[in-house]
């Protein structure tokens, strides 16, 4: 089969899934559709926000669907009558059978991880949150459960002690629109073979984030404390409550770096000087190198102390 016989409906909603798409687009494959989510409101304005798929999409003169209902009538007649003989998903949400079954070739997906492990939605913070030294992508047919299906491909990739998920995403990010391009020459040579994922009795999971699991808890050991941060930097972004004087502030930490030496404070006490501001934890000091404070934007930490003054026993709750 050459590449022009294949008639591809790309699915995707973030930033990590145009990587691939741009990809398809330079490599020349055919095209025939875009499927993103639904523009959303956002913002204190609550504007109408359009997916980053969505902008390049539009740039690239795409058609594009952005159906409410996937099991709609009427968006299953118009995805028929694009014709495709392969749909690829990076990063969208969970397809009805009568989706996922209708091209010949099938539907693949493109998930960041080496599955089984880290199936779910956020696979590439919780692998740096959880220490990992390994990741990588995996390309697999869908099925009817989440990132269960037969394992086409994967790559694997190296997590360095001092990664944020920010690098990781864009290293897995060019790494997975690659596999994609790869998976696509199997099926264009008709050799594509799978494997089923194995069985493991307690699988590492990528669970959804929300503002709970992303609050820091300072009387956890320094590694744990010093993975979660670089594993939410720079988005959403590890926050504690900090207590100053009189006030409780919410605040945001991204950059940090750790030192093993034994406080001599309690935990969570803040450590200022003219130039470092530092946290006592368990068995070291967090130095906060970038930080946030409510209603002002992301500084490092020297020019924030060169216009704030914490207050004498300052604390991290």
């Amino acid at each position: 089969m050459k590449k022009n016989a294949l008639r591809i409906v790309f699915m995707g909603t973030p930033e990590f899934a145009v990587g691939t798409l741009k990809l398809l687009v330079e490599r020349e494959y055919t095209i025939v559709g875009v499927i993103t989510a639904p523009d959303k409101p956002a913002g204190r304005g609550q504007k109408l926000h359009q997916s980053d798929v969505k902008r390049y999409a539009l740039s690239q003169n795409l058609r594009l669907l952005q159906p409410t209902n996937l099991k709609d009538g009427e968006f299953l007649a118009e995805l028929k009558s694009l014709d495709a003989n392969v749909q690829i998903v990076v990063a969208f949400r969970m397809l009805p059978e009568a989706v996922w079954k209708l091209p010949e070739f099938g539907t693949f997906n493109l998930h960041a991880s080496l599955l089984p492990d880290y199936r779910g939605a956020a696979p590439i913070h919780w692998a740096v949150i959880n220490g990992e030294t390994k990741t990588g992508v995996t390309t697999f047919f869908i099925d009817e459960k989440i990132d269960t299906g037969a394992i086409i491909l994967q790559k694997e990739v190296n997590i360095a002690t001092d990664e944020t998920v920010g690098t990781l995403h864009d290293t897995l990010q060019q790494l997975g629109s690659e596999l994609v391009i790869d998976t696509l020459k199997l099926l264009e040579a008709g050799t594509v073979t799978t494997s089923i994922q194995p069985k493991v009795e307690q699988p590492k999971t990528a669970y959804k984030l929300d503002k709970d699991n992303c609050k820091i808890d300072w009387n956890e050991p320094i590694d744990q404390i010093y993975n979660k941060i670089r594993g939410l930097n720079p988005f959403p972004a590890a926050w504690s409550d900090l207590k100053t004087g009189e006030d409780t502030l919410m605040v945001k930490l991204f950059t940090v770096e750790k030192e093993l030496t034994a406080p001599s404070e309690p935990i969570g006490s803040l450590v200022a000087s003219k130039n470092e501001l530092k946290v006592a934890v368990k068995n070291g000091y967090i130095h906060i190198k970038e930080m946030q404070l409510p209603g002002k934007k992301k500084m490092d930490i020297k020019s924030l102390l060169n216009g704030y003054t914490f207050s004498e026993g300052a604390k991290m709750l």
